[in-house]
């Protein structure tokens, strides 16, 4: 098992596009290890400012706990300290997150990526305590993530706010679409925290609004356009950056016609990178198969326009 490096000063600073990865499996079950490694590799070459292992897209509740290790560690590995790997840590209890999140700082993990407990709906009180201590015993920087449509569980500003003033609390991925929201939290950003979205169709909005980055669920598949997206608004170019991001509208809308990442897997799959998902979900169903096809060939003309500096 590899050493874990020390901490970075870049960890404390996220920004740009970060990739939420999908897991890649082959057409028997297993991890597809070689396309995980081309997925890697596309994001290094497109200009993906940092990724995600293990979260919601990448199925990280049907992975064995022996996936994750080899996924987390060959992540670390490929990439080599050339951009930020963060790993997905949050469970339903506490003490379970806090070893998580060791065993990630074990394999290289440079954050954690720590969403609110799902299902169980703490309190605010509870939000507080559940995170100071993940931030305390978890040996990672730790990055919030609030998603209450998967979680049942809504992390208002105020709480973020107090987990900003922890040290070792890093950043917030917020994705509540709401323009409210995004003005609530930008307030708090800071040296030492960050704010970025977790809603790729507001994302340009809230990054020309102030926000540090996005983590992206449509960079899986178009990593240079939101790459270039990211630089565009955070530079404040709102006129490029919204054209840019018209142009990604029928990505947007194609992502959201089934639960994530069954979508995104498909777009995936027409690139060779990854064949099928684990239950629950099942494959993208044939309602949606000629818009599939019709919007790969599209993405990939972006990609190539993206990648030239042209889009």
């Amino acid at each position: 098992m590899r050493a874990r490096r020390p901490a970075r000063a870049l960890i404390l600073r996220l920004s740009g596009s970060i990739t939420a990865l999908a897991t890649p499996f082959t057409a028997a079950g297993g991890i597809d290890f070689p396309a995980w490694e081309r997925l890697l590799r596309a994001q290094l070459d497109a200009g993906t400012d940092a990724v995600v292992v293990a979260g919601s897209t990448g199925e990280a509740a049907a992975l064995e706990d022996a996936e994750y290790d080899r996924l987390l560690e060959c992540a670390v590995e490929f990439l080599a300290d050339r951009m930020p790997v963060l790993a997905g840590t949050g469970f339903s209890a506490t003490a379970r997150t806090i070893r998580a999140t060791r065993r990630a700082a074990e394999l290289g993990a440079d954050a954690a990526l720590v969403v609110t407990p799902p299902y169980v709906r703490p309190t605010q009180a509870g939000l507080l305590a559940h995170y100071r201590a993940v931030a305390d015993e978890g040996g990672l920087p730790v990055v919030l993530y609030n998603v209450p449509g998967r979680t049942g569980c809504d992390m208002v500003p105020e709480t973020t706010g107090e987990l900003s003033l922890h040290p070792n609390i890093v950043g917030i991925k917020e994705a509540r679409a709401e323009e409210s929201r995004m003005e609530a939290l930008l307030p708090y950003r800071r040296d030492g925290f960050v704010v970025l979205s977790g809603d790729d169709p507001t994302a340009a909005r809230a990054m020309l609004a102030g926000a540090d980055g996005v983590i992206s669920v449509a960079s899986n598949v178009v990593p240079a356009t939101f790459a270039r997206l990211a630089a565009l608004a955070r530079a404040g170019d709102a006129a490029s950056a919204d054209g840019l991001d018209a142009q990604l509208y029928a990505l947007y809308h194609f992502l959201g016609v089934e639960p994530n990442p069954i979508p995104v897997k498909a777009l995936l799959a027409l690139d060779g990178i990854g064949h099928s998902l684990r239950l629950p979900l099942q494959p993208l169903s044939s309602a949606h198969a000629a818009e599939a096809a019709r919007l790969h060939a599209d993405i990939h003309e972006l990609e190539a326009r993206s990648r030239a500096g042209a889009a």
